[in-house]
């Protein structure tokens, strides 16, 4: 995901924030309202068409994925993979991703027997991937496409690039196409959509935020440049916009917007360096927002809401938000 000064950034939510200004990049076309437009929220359709067993699929960024037989050995390089085959009922060979020791998803036990990817997220290593012997690796576009020469010959590489939920469902269904496991697809699409489109029938007039970061060189995620902030102008007030590479929002913005409910993403670097909002509580105009003055700040799983951007991931999400935004 990206939330950075660069698309690559975002999607690298554990080395992103620290030592820089993060803001929001890239784009979410679909169903999607910028954050603080007027415009009427479109209801979701909750109709989810059949899906169909293939060897190929040409996903919704133009990339066309042939293979000979259904993959059964899948190595992730990244959480939107896990989130997806977790929906399906299969587990990846192999990881480099901690999204999957989430009880909602293998939980830690299970999750601890999934090898892990050496060279972590930036730079997995490429012998350690072919060890598993995969039919498929799947990995971020702006992140792992540099792997693909290196890959050629050996496995099929996919390079997603989920810029809006809609683009995660699309990888959801291709992935249930290509696997063959055509009915988990549709009935985990169809529960994301029945839940979006419940919480949009009650959308709550308190304005959210959601936050990132690891110290006071925080972020905050835009509908336009981030998938799970895409929910957001759904369910709740939300009027943040990207400002591209040049600029991101300040504290005192933020206490002029009235935020009754903050969500906040902790980036984690190996160690225990604490909460991202126990360290903006040493900045006097943090207690002066009104969401903190009221107790409603919320740490939340980044995990799930700044990684996952599957259907499992945002489920819990819009779980999660609408329960504080009540």
């Amino acid at each position: 995901m990206s939330h950075a000064p660069s698309r690559f950034v975002r999607s690298w939510l554990t080395v992103a924030v620290a030592g820089s200004v993060l803001v929001g990049c890239g784009s979410s076309p679909g169903e999607r309202e910028a954050g603080g437009d007027a415009a009427p929220r479109a209801r979701t359709e909750v109709t989810v068409a059949p899906i169909k067993a293939a060897t190929e699929v040409t996903d919704a960024k133009g990339v066309t994925i042939s293979l000979e037989k259904r993959p059964e050995r899948i190595v992730c390089l990244f959480a939107l993979c896990d989130d997806i085959l977790t929906e399906l009922g299969i587990v990846p060979t192999a990881t480099n991703s901690a999204l999957l020791a989430h009880p909602d998803f293998l939980g830690e036990s299970r999750a601890g027997e999934v090898a892990v990817v050496p060279g972590g997220f930036i730079a997995p290593e490429v012998e350690a991937i072919l060890s598993h012997k995969p039919d498929l690796v799947i990995g971020l576009g702006d992140t792992h496409g540099k792997l693909a020469p290196a890959l050629k010959g050996a496995t099929t590489f996919w390079a997603m690039q989920p810029e809006s939920w809609q683009d995660s469902v699309g990888y959801l269904r291709d992935t249930a196409a290509l696997t063959g496991r055509t009915a988990q697809g549709e009935k985990a699409e169809r529960a994301f959509r029945a839940k979006l489109a419940k919480a949009e029938q009650t959308p709550s007039d308190r304005t959210a935020l959601i936050i990132y970061g690891s110290d006071e060189n925080f972020g905050v995620a835009t509908p336009d440049a981030d998938v799970t902030a895409g929910l957001f102008p759904k369910i709740a007030a939300y009027p943040w916009k990207s400002r591209g590479v040049e600029g991101s929002y300040s504290l005192e913005e933020i206490l002029a917007k009235d935020v009754d409910v903050l969500f906040v993403e902790t980036m984690s670097f190996g160690g225990g360096d604490g909460k991202l909002s126990e360290k903006l509580a040493k900045n006097p105009l943090w207690s002066k927002i009104p969401a903190v003055r009221n107790g409603d700040v919320h740490e939340v799983n980044s995990e799930v809401w700044a990684k996952g951007r599957g259907t499992r991931s945002m489920g819990i999400v819009l779980d999660e938000a609408t329960a504080a935004l009540r």
